[in-house]
Parts: structure tokens; C-alpha cells; sequence
């Protein structure tokens, strides 16, 4: 099990370090598969703090690019969570019933029982196709498939290709009001980013393993497959716990190397999280204080920036 926490460090460290740091493991806890909690989370925090010291050594892309390519794969991935249960339902044919997450009618596809209104494709796809293209360095698939999600959002009502928004009501978020496929905001940053990754170069962009949509099928699984509650606190506090330990990460990889890559990311969110709370006050739900909320979107900016900034400043004297 120890070789778990392998994972968290980069290749080149893995390859050269790695077995030192298993033997120490073997001999510092002996008999033990798996080393106390705390000194998972030192591992855990060296591994993030390594792999960040690899990405600033990599000279092949500018900072700012790879900030900008981080905060388009977070806002697709923050545009798919909503439609989850949707896009796996869809991929495995599955009708599901009374299950279904707040659409305005229970038939969704010609397969699917009860009174049908057909589409004929589900609107998760396009985020799902974005951020796959997008891991894979491929901008220039993601900039018409971000364009399209517009398109979709701005002509929801009448339309049969996604039905109407693709998606009704509530969605999984409880750290901010709702997201729909109409929150036009979010689809047009997201746009917008491409439209940048795609103008510098798509050979300069980091390309990430298909290992990487690992979470994402999982995700699926659990949202279509265990027919969870969209609104469920249970589900929405698992998803808050994700978003602070990501954070964390960004927190952690900032005061190792100074670095401002993990600043821009974070600002895409928290503006465009922000900016669905203050147009919908109505719709946020509560799960939270509205202050906690705020404090928890907007904080992390100025803790980073000052992070950075501390963090270079030591560097100098050295």
C-alpha cells in the first residue's frame, strides 16, 4: 500500500527516489502497510509540493499559460458536475424513472418510458468533450465545443438537440447558487480560454494522461449509477470537501515555489461561482452561511498572492 503514496510525486522522482523512500517507510513502521495519518498527509503534502516544483522547472510553456490551461480544465469541470447522472444514463442507455435530476419531463430520450419530450443529445457532453480535449492539449477541439455550450445555453427554449437547457432546477452545488446550462457566464469564460490556448501554440500545452478521467467516471458512477440526490447534503458536503481540499493543493503548491500559475484557476472560480450567487440570491441553498460561502470563494486570492509573494521574497536572500 505504501506504494499508493508513490503516486502523488512526480515521475522523475518516483524513478529515482522511490524505492529510498519505500525502504524508509519499510523500516520506520515495520510490519505496517500503511504508515499513521500523519505522516500520509507529510507524504501526501511533499508529493504535491514535488510535483509542483516540477511544473515551475518545466521552461517549455510561460506561467501564465499553464495557469490559463489549469483554470479552462477547472471551469469544464465545474460546467460538467451538474449533468453527471445525465451523461451516464445516456451512455448506457438507462431510463431512470423517478430518478431522474429536475428535468420538466421524466421522458428524456426515445427509450426512455412515460410522457416523452425527445433531445437527442444530453448537454453534459459538450463540457465532458471540452475537458477531455483539454487534458489532452487539444484547444482547438475544446474552442467549438466551449462555443457550442453558449449557443446551447443562449437558445435553451425551443430547442430539441439538448431539450430545454438541457437541464432544470436544482444542481449539485452547495457552496453557491445553482449552475445551469443558461449560466452564461461560465460558458463564456470557459470560451474565452480556449480561444486564448488555441492562438499560443496547442504544442506548448501540457498534455495530461487519460488516467486523469478516472475521478470523472467515478463521479458518473456515482451520481447515475447510486441514483444520488442531487441535493443531497450528504453529496453536496463530499463535493465542498473536494473543492477545500483542492484548494489546499493550489495553497500548498503556491508556498513551495512562489509561483502564480495556481492563482489564475482559482480567481476563474471563485468570479465565476461568485458572480451565480449574486445574480441568483434567491436560488442559493443554504447548505452553508452566506458569509462562510463568500469567504470561502473570495479568500483564497489574496492568501495566495500573498503566499507568492512572501514565498519569492525568501527566495531572494537565498
Amino acid at each position: 500500500m505504501n506504494r499508493l503514496l508513490l503516486a502523488a510525486y512526480p515521475k522523475s522522482y518516483r524513478s529515482r527516489q522511490g524505492e529510498e523512500l519505500l525502504a524508509c517507510l519499510a523500516e520506520a513502521y515495520p510490519g505496517r502497510s500503511w504508515p499513521p495519518p500523519r505522516e500520509v498527509a507529510a507524504l501526501a503534502c511533499a508529493g504535491v509540493q514535488a510535483r509542483a516544483r516540477a511544473v515551475v522547472d518545466d521552461a517549455a510553456r510561460p506561467w501564465w499559460l499553464d495557469g490559463i490551461h489549469l483554470a479552462a480544465l477547472a471551469l469544464a469541470a465545474l460546467a460538467l458536475v451538474p449533468y453527471l447522472q445525465d451523461v451516464w444514463h445516456w451512455a448506457l442507455h438507462i431510463d431512470p424513472g423517478q430518478h431522474a435530476i429536475a428535468f420538466h419531463f421524466s421522458g428524456w430520450y426515445p427509450w426512455a418510458g412515460g410522457p416523452t419530450r425527445i433531445r437527442l443529445l444530453p448537454y453534459g457532453l459538450l463540457p465532458l468533450g471540452c475537458l477531455i480535449a483539454l487534458l489532452r492539449g487539444r484547444a482547438w477541439i475544446a474552442l467549438p465545443a466551449a462555443a457550442a455550450m453558449i449557443w446551447a445555453g443562449a437558445t435553451a427554449h425551443g430547442r430539441t438537440l439538448f431539450g430545454s437547457e438541457g437541464k432544470a432546477g436544482l444542481s449539485y452545488y452547495g457552496l453557491g447558487a445553482p449552475l445551469t446550462a443558461r449560466d452564461l457566464v461560465l460558458s463564456g469564460t470557459l470560451c474565452a480560454a480556449c480561444a486564448v490556448l488555441a492562438l499560443c501554440r496547442p504544442s506548448r500545452l501540457r498534455r495530461h494522461s487519460y488516467r486523469w478521467l478516472a475521478p470523472v467516471v467515478l463521479a458518473m458512477f456515482v451520481a447515475g449509477g447510486l441514483h444520488i440526490i442531487s441535493v443531497s447534503p450528504a453529496f453536496q458536503r463530499g463535493l465542498f470537501v473536494l473543492e477545500v481540499t483542492a484548494l489546499l493543493g493550489a495553497w500548498v503548491a503556491t508556498a513551495a515555489t512562489g509561483d502564480h500559475r495556481w492563482l489564475i484557476p482559482v480567481a476563474a472560480v471563485a468570479i465565476v461561482r461568485t458572480q451565480a450567487i449574486v445574480v441568483q440570491p434567491d436560488a442559493f441553498m443554504q447548505s452553508l452561511p452566506d458569509l462562510v460561502v463568500f469567504l470561502l470563494l473570495i479568500a483564497p486570492l489574496p492568501a495566495l498572492a500573498i503566499t507568492a509573494q512572501r514565498r519569492q521574497g525568501q527566495a531572494l536572500p537565498e
